[in-house]
């Protein structure tokens, strides 16, 4: 055992005390087959760079939730790994390949992976020192890639089954198309951005020259590959013209004129161009026209990085961009530019790569979503129903489902799982687990997006599809999924049906749902703002204690949370003031062994020693524990560390320790060896309600402490011990607390020092609070220094006397020559309007009907002694005015 250094040094503190965790094997599932399982997987952060607050605060809230679990006897598992993230990481490969010189066709396929291995590799260490400093409690045995052998082998049998369902199917649709990564994009990696940009008004000439029909676009460079023009049937400005064709600019096509409802008459010019390859709306009404017999084309125009192609006439091989500068400036020149109106709208961005969205024709695979989301909507209403926290996200999850569209899964990359289908030359596909056999069979190039592999976590990290397999037998489904608002879409709805679809049961029981943190002037943090935190080099300032801190209290569940360096120093603050307090009572445990602290503790609880401080701290305690441990049941951790920092630094630090200055400072040896042993045994309940938060703080002071053989990590949860509960102790010792704070706010304000005896008078009409104050009478004597003291329920209040009125008691300091009357009054006074302010706000309560007809009995009561407990206040200062108003 080590001294404790005078200051608290999160440097010193940390250092080392991760690997001996690892050493000590204590993150791993306890293997106690009788304890309840509890897991969580952890969101696998991406392989592209390191882990930012967001990822410290989603992995914060986890290790609290786990912590606390192992503490309290379950067999926890908490599995960590990393994703992939197929286009993310395949964006950061190639951006370092291009600042060598050389691009991913250079090197090949085979090389180019070759690569990105090796990025995985750097970086993943590199996440795993960050969760370390984070004194995240994985279990490193079971760590998972969505790459790895077993991930893969799950990702191929769901890709084959539901293709053999019919749920995977192969088409031509316009899709989001990333013209700088070459890809693919699903609805929901499409980022909408408000833009500059323009209507361009055209006119296409009627082939027969009867006259011009007037267009307006936002896209002029895509009319090289109109089939038609379309008007509203209904639309009697345009009768004359449907059946007659227009003439194409520069590529000289000739189109009909046709209709169909997507003309809208009351916009533009209510005459639309119908390009099908690069516009979904388009391409819809196509697919109508065509089923009524047109038999219309779909003529793509662009090449995959952008650029128009050889079917765009005289504007190939240039950017879809200075395309739409030629064409524009070619049309005016030719007199079929009608004019330009400027306008803001909104515009697809490529999550990733920053690019402009191109919605494109492409052959893609899609997931037909109409069975699997009905079905995940159905199971919301079951006994099988993932709970949300906070429950309005259930909602969102809902609503999204039953407006989900298809979901293309298949992306134009290397780096991913590639999708098991295979084409011959005759035209011939397969679809397998493993490649056909036989020659001339050739695997399709495209990779499978990355939210398909990683929908599979819950169940594929546990051994799926071996259905036998120990971990997804005892701990699937997980218990509890931590993750931020910002991917519901993304990967719990996924992650919801896959599961429904393949083990018929839900991935996770719970869902914690949290927000963004964002700067102080609540921004979001953005590498554009220069804003961004490192949470590195926050806990290299403060501590990994700290940090979490602040992080578990931060905000309520689905709240966003504003980051300051105010706060971390807050934080850091109560961590020194539990560091110092540890000191005092380490100092003071002299050779009390933990047998004795236990023994002398039991005899509090039966009230055969201690006094009553030692009763009302260990009380305050047990209603701490039971406040604490409700709210982590409910991750209202925000709740549980107010409910922590209140009972450690105002009744514990402040009062608790102070108080027993006055057995600790005298000569009652049996009494003092009592005192300390509920020192002793209160800090060690604390640093076991806090082990969950604060990791390596506790675990060093309790090593210090001296009363748990191995670590904290896997000591047992605080549990309420009801002999603990104390009722009149409480009511005493709050008195006698409010008793000291009244008379320190006098001598405040009349600026006369504690140090100065002063004559207190203190009247009571009630007789228990009356025997308590004599009997405690020591503390009073100690905490304010009387000259003379006189506890009576017959005292008289002196004329020239400072007051202070609280529950059933009335404080008087005759301070004759130190005391204004008029002062006093005035002070009496506002004291008379803050009671007034309580009683009406308690009586608007007592007032509503709905109140009191749906409120527990108990809260009504309580409301009730509030209000009887004011109007005593009220009267009792309304009476002591009107006293000092004769004088």
């Amino acid at each position: 055992m080590t001294e404790l250094s005078t200051k608290f040094n999160p440097t010193e503190v940390e250092a080392g005390r991760y690997d001996k965790w690892l050493a000590a094997d204590v993150f791993k599932p306890s293997g106690d087959k009788k304890a309840k399982p509890y897991s969580i997987v952890i969101p696998p952060p991406n392989v592209t760079g390191k882990l930012h607050l967001g990822h410290a605060w989603d992995t914060t809230l986890q290790d609290i939730i786990i912590r606390a679990k192992r503490m309290q006897g379950y067999d926890t598992l908490w599995l960590p790994g990393m994703d992939h993230a197929g286009i993310a990481t395949q964006a950061k490969v190639e951006e370092r390949l291009r600042e060598q010189g050389i691009s991913r066709y250079d090197l090949g396929r085979e090389k180019f992976l070759e690569k990105v291995w090796e990025w995985k590799d750097e970086y993943a260490a590199t996440i795993k020192a960050q969760w370390g400093k984070m004194g995240l409690s994985l279990d490193y045995s079971r760590e998972r890639f969505t790459l790895d052998d077993g991930l893969s082998k799950a990702v191929k049998k769901v890709f084959v089954k539901l293709y053999e369902k019919g749920f995977i199917y192969r088409g031509e649709f316009i899709i989001n198309w990333d013209p700088a990564a070459r890809t693919a994009l699903s609805d929901i990696e499409v980022i909408h951005k408000d833009v500059e940009g323009a209507f361009y008004h055209i006119t296409y000439p009627l082939t027969d020259g009867s006259g011009n029909v007037e267009i307006a676009t936002t896209r002029p460079e895509t009319l090289l590959g109109d089939v038609a023009v379309i008007v509203n049937a209904k639309d009697e400005r345009y009768q004359d013209i449907i059946g007659k064709t227009v003439t194409v600019p520069f590529v000289n096509h000739e189109i009909p004129v046709l209709t169909d409802e997507h003309a809208d008459m009351a916009k533009g010019t209510g005459v639309v161009k119908i390009t099908p390859a690069h516009d979904p709306n388009d391409f819809d009404v196509v697919e109508r026209l065509n089923a009524q017999g047109h038999n219309l084309p779909m003529i793509n125009v662009m090449n995959d990085d952008g650029t128009m192609n050889e079917l765009a006439a005289e504007f190939a091989d240039m950017d879809r961009f200075e395309a739409r500068k030629q064409i524009v400036a070619k049309l005016d020149e030719m007199g079929q530019l009608v004019k330009i109106e400027k306008m803001v709208h909104s515009v697809g961005h490529s999550e990733r790569s920053g690019a402009v969205v191109e919605p494109r024709l492409s052959t893609q695979w899609f997931v037909k979503m109409d069975e699997l989301a009905k079905n995940a909507i159905a199971n919301q209403k079951t006994d099988n129903a993932v709970e949300f926290f906070p429950p309005r996200f259930n909602d969102t999850f809902t609503q999204w489902m039953e407006n989900v569209h298809d979901w293309v899964i298949s992306r134009q990359l290397w780096w991913g799982h590639q999708i098991p289908a295979w084409y011959n030359a005759d035209g011939e596909m397969y679809v397998g687990e493993t490649a056909p056999e036989g020659d001339g069979w050739t695997q399709d190039s495209d990779v499978l997006d990355t939210w398909f592999s990683s929908a599979l976590w819950p169940f594929s990290t546990m051994g799926w599809p071996d259905e036998e397999a120990e971990d997804f037998k005892r701990y699937f489904p997980t218990s509890t999924l931590v993750t931020g608002y910002d991917i519901i879409f993304f990967w719990v709805s996924r992650m919801i049906f896959q599961s429904l679809e393949f083990t018929n049961e839900r991935p996770f029981k719970d869902v914690l749902i949290h927000g963004l943190i964002r700067d102080e002037e609540g921004r979001k943090m953005s590498k554009s703002l220069g804003n961004g935190i490192d949470p590195m080099d926050v806990i290299e300032k403060y501590g990994a204690d700290a940090l979490r801190w602040f992080l578990s209290n931060g905000s309520a569940p689905g709240q966003d949370v504003r980051f300051s360096y105010e706060k971390m120093d807050a934080a850091w603050n109560f961590i020194n003031k539990i560091w110092n307090i540890s000191r005092y009572i380490i100092m003071n445990k002299e050779a009390l062994s933990a047998a004795d602290t236990y023994i002398n503790v039991d005899k509090v609880a039966q009230k055969t020693a201690g006094n009553v401080t030692d009763r009302w701290i260990l009380t305050k305690l047990n209603e701490t524990i039971d406040h604490v441990t409700k709210n982590f049941d409910k991750f209202e951790f925000g709740e549980a560390g107010r409910a922590l920092y209140n009972f450690i630094w105002e009744d514990f630090a402040n009062w608790y320790v102070e108080l027993t200055k006055e057995v600790l400072y005298g000569e009652d040896e049996a009494e003092k060896d009592v005192t300390r042993s509920v020192l002793v045994y209160v800090l060690d309940q604390i640093l076991r309600l806090l082990h969950p938060i604060m990791p390596f703080v506790t675990e060093e002071i309790s090593e210090n402490l001296g009363l748990i053989d191995n670590s904290l990590v896997v000591a047992q949860y605080p549990e309420v011990r009801p002999e603990f509960s104390d009722a009149a102790a409480v009511r005493g010792v709050e008195v006698l607390k409010d008793i000291i704070k009244s008379v320190r706010n006098i001598r405040a304000e009349v600026n006369t020092a504690p140090s100065k005896a002063v004559p207190i008078l203190i009247k009571t009409e009630n007789a228990e609070i009356e025997t308590f104050l004599k009997e405690n009478s020591n503390y009073l004597t100690r905490f304010t220094n009387p000259e003379t003291l006189e506890i009576s329920a017959d005292i008289i209040a002196p004329a020239q006397a400072m007051t202070a009125i609280l529950s059933n008691v009335e404080i008087y300091l005759p301070l004759a020559g130190l005391i204004n009357i008029s002062d006093e009054i005035a002070r009496l006074t506002k004291e008379l309007a803050k009671w007034q302010k309580e009683l009406d706000m308690v009586s608007r309560k007592l007032s509503n009907e709905k109140f009191v007809a749906n409120a527990k009995p108990e809260v009504v009561e309580k409301e009730q002694a509030k209000q009887a407990d004011y109007q005593t206040k009220f009267d009792t200062t309304q009476a002591r005015i009107a006293e000092l108003e004769k004088l």
